[in-house]
């Protein structure tokens, strides 16, 4: 009996006609009977006092049913861990595009016209704009009441623009120095990016009776946006009934809950649904983009290229509010010092108030910064040792079982292999044409926790349905637990159907983050899909009068060889008298055992006339386990590599001198498009190890990790000046070409 393979084919994403055809609701797309338009007025200045606001005139506007301003939130802030952002600004502002004011209207216009009538009186104080200007004693406080501030990761002995300080250790880092025979320093410079999602965040809000309300937002974490809802307004988590809606692309950047919260506020007042809706210009004004930084290396090397110490110290630009952090801290910092074996390290992370635009998680968040950085400075290392960066790293890579730079130990990590294959496909050591540079970067990562809830339900039909609280953020969550679940069921993945349960259908789930949802949501499927197969065949084996290792399953049904007998599905579940229902749980908090690493050549054609760079090639190998589907898992790395290139050559959140947002609408804020893209070539490693089902293994966030410091390194090879700043462009490198003619860097 031949069956068809499940695991490994290029299944159909399971939405794709609704999102073709235009069926699929979007929580833009939701409307309720009486819902009304809310609009935010914002401030014009990054720091100051609120000396009066008058709202009477918005209030006896057409069509305007509701108005507030700070003072009737009672000092009401919100956050994911710490909690320190009001819904609306109370006595000060702290950046330009902070709420001030919102409005509930009849129309978008009326809302428009209403926030035009909105008087606020300011009194400006001097702005803190950069970070390490903020670190000063003499730096205005962004937040004098930081002490007082719930969720804080530490205790401070005083009020001060640094709020979070962390420091991993290992080793003694003054020791490996002291044994080193040559230190090198370095500082390196990264912008704040946008995550350039297609939908902008949206929101609809209907009061209930009893205080609590019905949701429909674009968050990818129903149930830390629940909480962080519930808690802010002291109600039983249980009130708020969060519904699900498909998400116009997240990045990390579609987990916040303040819009929710203030939309609650306004239903409240009004007692009608709310509905708001951000245009772009307020996302880049007031968004959560990935935080910029200033990264200082120090590595200790013996003579012969094996590091004896390292030493990362982040200044991250927090923006005036940490609330948009899950856990307080960017979770990939203290991973970037690399896939090495290193006795001695030390890696401090600062975030720092200013009055900048908040930020909050991007797609690897602290990875990209800290791997840019730390993969730079290995060629830098490289080049004071007079050795070849490839030696450097291959003399000093992990090997299965070593302790990582940040104590873990990795029992499977497949470094030198994967850089060799990169270096093959690539042709990194061919000969090349004058100014052309071939640059490399790797990076590791940790499989990622979390928790969730799966369920298989067998009606009396035969029809085969599997729930689940997870939204897909795009990558096809759903898909691959279709895939899981067809594959324990041996029936075909069309044969499914899906269905997105709301917060009151499920205990909990973390949501999509971290390149945790086949791991996590997959693995909720598999023991779901396990469980019903399970008790498929004990039902079967009771009605056939057999012992369940006799049947086998096979096309919807179950098969006893020797007895010539077949029940399907529907007959099984209508003897038991009801369906058959299967709950599967994941619960497992705990990072890796396994590291999937990436490594990543950049080919790049300099022009020294103009610095103009010209991405030709780009080679990424993985090391990876089963995949599961061979589309969604090269859209992750594509996708990956794409954001990386950006990341590395043109993308920036400009900020202007006061705190303002210069590129604030996508004339401006530029990302790749196929223009930018060179060809992208993709070298793949499997293995039969994986923390997730089937021995899969993360690839949602590896792909972009090397990608700038791959393509710094390759511009230092073409025409020997290094960029330690992103983006890498035409203007920064035509600098340095002419301050090299004019004398030393």
């Amino acid at each position: 009996m031949k069956e068809n393979p499940i695991i490994g084919i290029p299944a159909p994403r399971v939405e794709g006609e609704e999102k073709v055809s235009g069926r699929a609701i979007y929580a833009v797309d939701v409307v309720m009977p009486g819902m009304l338009w809310a609009k935010v007025l914002r401030s014009p200045i990054a720091h100051g006092r609120i000396k009066r606001i008058d709202a009477r005139r918005a209030i006896a506007a057409p069509g305007v049913k509701a108005v507030i301003t700070g003072e009737d939130l009672a000092g009401v802030k919100i956050g994911k861990k710490i909690i320190d952002m009001p819904l609306l600004a109370v006595d000060r502002v702290r950046f330009i595009g902070e709420k001030v004011a919102a409005v509930a209207a009849e129309t978008p216009e009326a809302a428009d016209e209403a926030l035009e009538r909105i008087e606020v009186e300011y009194e400006e104080w001097p702005a803190v704009c950069d970070p390490l200007e903020a670190l000063k004693p003499s730096a205005p406080l962004v937040h004098p009441e930081v002490m007082h501030y719930a969720g804080l990761l530490h205790p401070l002995e005083k009020p001060s623009n640094l709020f979070v300080h962390l420091a991993s250790k290992k080793g003694d880092i003054e020791d490996g120095f002291n044994h080193s025979d040559l230190i090198v320093e370095n500082s390196f410079i990264t912008p704040r990016v946008h995550q350039a999602y297609i939908e902008p965040h949206a929101c609809v809000v209907q009061l209930k009776e009893d205080g609590g309300a019905e949701v429909w937002c674009s968050s990818k974490s129903p149930f830390s946006l629940r909480d962080q809802v519930a808690r802010a307004f002291q109600l039983s988590p249980g009130k708020l009934v969060i519904h699900p809606s498909y998400i116009g692309g997240d990045f990390g950047g579609k987990g916040d809950s303040n819009d929710v919260a203030l939309c609650y506020v306004l239903s409240r007042k009004s007692g009608r649904p709310v509905k708001m809706v951000m245009d772009y210009r307020e996302e880049f004004l007031a968004g959560n983009p990935r935080h910029s930084s200033i990264i200082q290396c120090r590595t200790g090397v013996k003579r012969n290229g094996l590091v004896m110490a390292v030493h990362i110290r982040y200044v991250f630009d927090s923006g005036a509010y940490g609330a948009f952090r899950p856990q307080g801290f960017l979770v990939g910092a203290r991973d970037a010092v690399g896939p090495y074996r290193i006795s001695h390290v030390l890696v401090e992370e600062d975030y720092v108030y200013t009055n900048q635009v908040p930020c909050g998680y991007m797609r690897a968040p602290g990875h990209v910064q800290g791997h840019f950085a730390a993969e730079s400075q290995m060629d830098l290392v490289a080049e004071a040792l007079g050795m070849e960066p490839i030696e450097l790293r291959k003399l000093n890579f992990m090997r299965d079982g070593d302790e990582m730079p940040t104590g873990e130990t990795a029992t499977y990590i497949r470094a030198e292999e994967t850089l060799e294959k990169a270096l093959v496909e690539s042709h990194y050591r061919a000969s090349k044409g004058k100014n052309v540079g071939r640059g490399c970067g790797v990076a590791q990562w940790m499989s990622k926790g979390g928790e969730s809830y799966a369920f298989v339900t067998i009606g009396e039909d035969g029809s085969v349905t599997l729930s689940s609280a997870v939204l897909d953020v795009g990558p096809g969550a759903y898909t691959i637990m279709r895939q899981i679940v067809a594959e324990e069921l041996k029936i075909p993945v069309d044969s499914i159907k899906v269905e997105m349960l709301d917060t009151t259908k499920v205990r909990t789930d973390s949501g999509v983050r971290g390149s945790s949802s086949t791991r996590v949501h997959g693995g909720a499927a598999y023991e779901a899909g396990s469980k019903a197969k399970e008790e498929i065949l004990r039902l079967a084996a009771e009605f056939m009068r057999c012992a369940p290792d006799e049947l086998i399953l096979y096309d919807g049904g179950v098969i006893h060889g020797r007895m010539e007998k077949r029940m399907t599905f529907a007959e099984i579940a209508r003897a038991k008298g009801s369906p058959i229902v299967a709950e599967g749980h994941y619960a497992n908090m705990k990072e890796g055992p396994e590291s999937s690493m990436v490594a990543q050549v950049a080919e790049v054609e300099v022009d020294p006339e103009t610095g103009e760079i010209s991405l030709t090639q780009l080679t990424t190998a993985h090391s990876v386990g089963t995949i599961l589907n061979p589309i969604t898992h090269q859209g992750q790395i594509d996708g990956g590599v794409v954001m990386g290139v950006g990341y590395g050559m043109m993308e920036e959140m400009v900020m202007e001198e006061g705190g303002k947002v210069a590129t604030a609408h996508w004339g401006d804020y530029k990302i790749p498009t196929p223009m930018d893209i060179p060809p992208l070539k993709t070298v793949i490693l499997p293995s039969t190890t994986g923390s997730g089902p089937y021995h899969s293994m993360s690839i949602g966030e590896t792909a972009l990790m090397p990608t700038a410091a791959a393509i710094a390194n390759a511009v230092a090879d073409a025409v020997g000046v290094r960029i330690r700043s992103l983006p890498i462009t035409a203007e920064k490198v035509l600098r340095a070409l002419r301050s090299r003619e004019n004398g030393p860097l």
